[in-house]
């Protein structure tokens, strides 16, 4: 198995740590919250494997990677982040795979920069329709106790208990192993990280908190289909009206959608059912 390689390289603005393994054509692998770049540990060696060159950065904000001088946080600079990570990396072209908020981050890319990118693949996240029905928002319930100013020191209590809790009712059938909440809770231990975590969520849904100078691109990316081909895969057991808004996705995806549902998994199904994820990930890059 290929072993895991860190790195750094700035991109728009930012000092991105990354971790890699593999040479060959770029796949750029985006985290999701509340998480780290480790979250790809299976994936990356795979990938390497196949003949990819995998690269995990630690997204904005989230430590090692520095935060930005503005403090700014919203969805669009992470797809952002993702185009100007392409050729910082030294590749013309690159595959994107997201998980979470980096599976947003990767379709705002493809949207963005449709030149730099060959294909997508998404994991536990619906790109296309929207949160309106009572099972969805209770799903997402955690993206408005986030407004809250107190948040980030109740998320912090007794070693970020709620972390690993989030997990677990986000994967109820996946007892994460203890080392990889040891790796998630020490990214988060790092001073600035959660606050920056909890502002992805503050400047994305709050319309107040956003930065109207990124208004036209934030519609651009909301109103354009994926112009590349596109693999989604969702679990059976995210959290509520998570699967239901899977099912619906499909419009949004001008190149073809193909989609992956893996029974029993949840929103780390990539964690918990590695094998079957990453095969399909190879196969669907190598087609």
């Amino acid at each position: 198995m290929a072993q895991l390689r860190n790195g750094n390289v700035s991109a728009n603005g930012i000092d991105f740590h990354y971790i890699e393994a593999g040479d060959g054509p770029l796949v750029l692998c985006l985290h999701g919250f509340p998480d780290n770049a480790y979250t790809y540990r299976y994936l990356l060696p795979a990938l390497a494997d196949a003949g990819f060159r995998g690269v995990a950065p630690f997204m904005r904000g989230y430590a090692p990677t520095s935060r930005p001088a503005d403090e700014r946080y919203e969805a669009i600079l992470l797809s952002q982040d993702a185009a100007a990570l392409i050729p910082a990396l030294g590749a013309h072209q690159a595959c994107v795979v997201g998980h979470d908020w980096g599976g947003a981050a990767t379709a705002g890319c493809a949207v963005l920069a449709p030149e730099r990118v060959r294909k997508i693949v998404t994991l536990a996240i619906s790109h296309g329709p929207f949160a309106t029905d009572y099972d969805s928002l209770k799903g997402g319930w955690h993206g408005y106790f986030f407004q809250m100013p107190f948040a980030d020191s109740l998320v912090a209590l007794n070693d970020y208990d709620f972390i690993y809790k989030w997990w677990r009712d986000a994967s109820p059938e996946y007892e994460p192993p203890a080392e990889i909440m040891e790796s998630v809770k020490a990214t988060f231990r790092s001073p600035g990280t959660l606050t920056a975590a909890l502002n992805y969520y503050r400047h994305t849904i709050h319309p107040a908190n956003r930065d109207p100078a990124l208004e036209e691109l934030r519609q651009k990316v909301a109103k354009t289909p994926i112009p590349v081909p596109a693999l989604a895969l969702h679990g059976t057991r995210d959290r509520p009206g998570r699967s239901a808004m899977f099912e619906k996705m499909g419009a949004m995806f001008g190149a073809g959608l193909e989609k992956m549902v893996l029974p029993g998994t949840g929103h780390f199904l990539h964690l918990e059912r590695p094998a079957e994820v990453n095969a399909r990930i190879v196969q669907f890059l190598k087609s």
